[in-house]
């Protein structure tokens, strides 16, 4: 925060697509002079990081409780946890699980914001309610927000400053009974450890070292193409506070 920052930026700004390193420097660069690398795993097909990701205080990936997480403080400390989230709406009823900014499951609700990009996943069988104005997505507070309008069907427009809440299977008729236009639906994003004083944060893992001491079984959750040898980035933090990254060339033997 002093005369560097250490920051987690989105290929594009939003969550689905992809984009080079050196594109996404050069749209931060106007700003200040910038030195970048690859950082969490991704979906190769649609760019979507594969665990946590929190830009400003706000959360706009959920992590992945099965691997390592990688928290930046507001005191240039770095926290690596495993980190889970619950998130939760409720409208005229009870408060009911939700997800975020991901694909809601076959009976699931899902949550997303402007970070996602400009519409929600196509699905014919959901049921939209939009959001507008939505507040900072901030974990562990209560998040109030007016229903606007509630539509049929998935692809809706997520409008700048807005978010939709997207319902399939038996979830959808309870987003109709309960989040009706001109209603308040009250959301929580809810992390454990609660990371009080983490600013920012990107997913990854494994753990390498803690504490100065080499850590040899991580049990964190990899699958088989993850593992594949391609280049990989490192970080970690010294003694006196030093951040040191390591970037590893790879697919090459030896």
């Amino acid at each position: 925060g002093g005369l560097w920052q250490l920051k987690p930026v989105l290929s594009n700004g939003a969550i689905v697509g992809r984009e080079r390193v050196t594109a996404m420097q050069r749209s931060v660069s106007t700003a200040a002079t910038v030195a970048g690398v690859n950082g969490d795993l991704f979906t190769w097909a649609d760019g979507r990081p594969s665990g946590v990701l929190m830009q400003g205080g706000q959360l706009v990936h959920p992590p992945l409780a099965e691997r390592s997480s990688l928290g930046i403080g507001t005191d240039g400390a770095l926290r690596v946890d495993r980190v889970r989230m619950f998130g939760t709406w409720r409208g005229t009823g009870q408060r009911r699980p939700m997800d975020l900014n991901q694909a809601p499951t076959p009976n699931g609700v899902s949550l997303f914001t402007s970070a996602w990009g400009p519409t929600t996943p196509a699905n014919s069988g959901a049921v939209e309610a939009v959001l507008f104005p939505f507040p900072a997505a901030t974990p562990n507070v209560d998040i109030a927000a007016p229903v606007t309008q509630v539509v049929q069907g998935g692809g809706s427009v997520i409008p700048p400053g807005g978010a939709v809440l997207s319902a399939k299977g038996t979830q959808a008729q309870r987003l109709l009974e309960e989040a009706p236009v001109g209603t308040s639906v009250t959301l929580r994003l809810l992390l454990s450890p609660d990371w009080t004083g983490i600013a920012d944060a990107i997913g990854g893992g494994p753990v390498l070292v803690r504490d100065g001491k080499p850590v040899f079984r991580h049990f964190e959750a990899f699958s088989t193409s993850q593992l594949a040898r391609n280049p990989r980035t490192g970080i970690g933090q010294l003694e006196d506070g030093r951040i040191v990254f390591v970037v590893v060339d790879g697919r090459q033997p030896g």
